[in-house]
């Protein structure tokens, strides 16, 4: 269990990737994309991620590396590398009653048969957790192997390796907070009876192809989220990022390692910062 809640911050942040929205231009098929000009000195980069994936699936490309190898910080999602925010994740993971509690009978009823049919698990083995923590249970289970990788633990490895200072663009705390406000608990149910093997497998897919648009796309189900959910999980948290980006950027180059869900739509980190005056090309292979 003590991998599992390492893992929590990567889950959720997965979690946080779908979203409803309309794609409005074609973005080239590239997850490594250079920021360059509007006073920059140095070039940064943003890399996309995908936070969780196979082992056999997984691979570092040589653009990436050598991308990471001129910046000369790392900025995650959530600065993975912090003990404290870690302990942020792991406490919010557990709930501050049990499911059985919270929840109502027909509500135990649809938890009980997403748990049978896509996790193998029984309430009583996750009734202490909430269902946020669940929800990235089963992602974890839909990949279907035991040595799963994730890319923010790779870079974290390397920036370590090479003395490179960590930062996270919002906090534990924030990110949680945009987590629970997104969905109500029937949302939530709907949302668990999604997730399964085939839409593992289709990112995956989308990922090795370098596909941010299909990927964006898998991510605009109106089954999946509401207007509001989409909102404030992505919308919302890439405006507050080019809040900050551009004083980073100012001061050193920077490689950027969010969610690939996060680069493309008209409010996606590549387009904000077009509009905000940088150049954003591909790294192509």
């Amino acid at each position: 269990m003590k991998n599992v809640f390492k893992s929590i911050v990567a889950v959720t942040v997965l979690a946080l990737n779908f979203s409803v929205n309309a794609q409005t231009q074609k973005s080239e098929n590239s997850v490594l994309w250079e920021v360059s000009g509007n006073g920059l000195v140095k070039p940064s980069y943003l890399f996309g991620t995908i936070h969780m994936i196979c082992g056999k699936d997984f691979v570092m490309k040589p653009k990436a590396t050598d991308a990471f190898s001129k910046t000369s910080k790392l900025a995650l999602e959530v600065n993975m590398g912090d003990i404290e925010e870690l302990k942020i994740v792991q406490q919010a993971a557990m709930g501050k009653e049990p499911l059985s509690k919270t929840l109502s009978p027909k509500q135990i009823a649809q938890l009980e048969d997403v748990l049978k049919s896509n996790g193998g698990l029984t309430l009583a083995q996750v009734d202490s957790y909430t269902l946020e923590t669940v929800m990235s249970l089963l992602f974890m289970k839909s990949f279907g192997c035991a040595d799963l990788k994730f890319y923010e633990v790779e870079f974290l490895a390397k920036a370590k390796e090479s003395n490179k200072p960590i930062v996270g663009l919002e906090k534990a705390a924030e990110q949680l907070d945009f987590l629970n406000k997104s969905f109500t608990d029937d949302e939530l149910l709907a949302y668990l009876q999604k997730i399964n093997a085939n839409m593992s497998d289709t990112m995956i897919k989308d990922y090795a192809n370098e596909d941010i648009d299909s990927l964006y796309a898998m991510t605009t189900d109106k089954e999946l989220m509401s207007v509001r959910t989409k909102k404030i999980l992505l919308d919302n948290r890439n405006i507050n990022w080019l809040k900050i980006m551009p004083e980073m950027m100012r001061k050193e180059s920077v490689f950027f390692a969010v969610g690939a869900a996060h680069l493309a739509g008209e409010v996606g980190v590549i387009n904000l910062l077009k509009k905000a005056g940088y150049t954003v090309k591909p790294i192509m292979n």
